[in-house]
């Protein structure tokens, strides 16, 4: 298994990040590069326990599908989306939301396990790690930038709250 932890502090209210972060909306804008489009299960709106989406997005030149299942959910401090089929052998993502002196800390816990066995880990080491890192240091970005600004108002207020 390969362990990713990114924490990000953010300037902005606990619930905004934490909607935020299960926001189908705001995951496909941090995803542009890749076109990462929902294609299944949940379509719009914040994501919640026992709710699936399947999502379709190029990486490395090949379009791939992933469906994952929101698995534990205590809101606002924490959920954990599960992948229950795609490229990967498994992940678990697990999101946790913290306040410390008026900020939020938010904390990314990404344990993945590539298949093919050995030669699935030489690949890790090589790039997907860095690669996943990539992708997730740029949605927490994006999450950062409109919960400290004010799109997160027009974004969370579109969803299915």
């Amino acid at each position: 298994m390969s362990l990713i932890v990114l924490q990000t502090t953010i300037y902005a209210p606990l619930e905004v990040c934490f909607d935020l972060s299960r926001s189908i909306e705001l995951h496909q804008i941090s995803t542009k590069k890749s076109e990462e489009k929902v294609i299944a299960g949940k379509m719009s709106g914040l994501i919640s326990l026992h709710e699936t989406v399947t999502w379709k997005a190029r990486h490395f030149g090949l379009w791939l599908q992933l469906t994952s299942k929101i698995t534990e959910f205590k809101s606002p401090d924490f959920f954990v989306d599960e992948m229950v089929s795609g490229p990967f052998k498994s992940f678990r993502h697990e999101h946790i939301f913290e306040v410390n002196q008026g900020r939020t800390i938010m904390t990314d816990r990404f344990d993945f396990q590539s298949p093919l066995g050995v030669l699935g880990r030489i690949v890790n080491v090589l790039f997907l790690k860095s690669y996943m890192e990539k992708l997730l240091f740029e949605r927490n970005k994006v999450i950062k930038e409109h919960a400290e600004g004010d799109g997160w108002r027009e974004l969370l207020t579109k969803t299915d709250v």
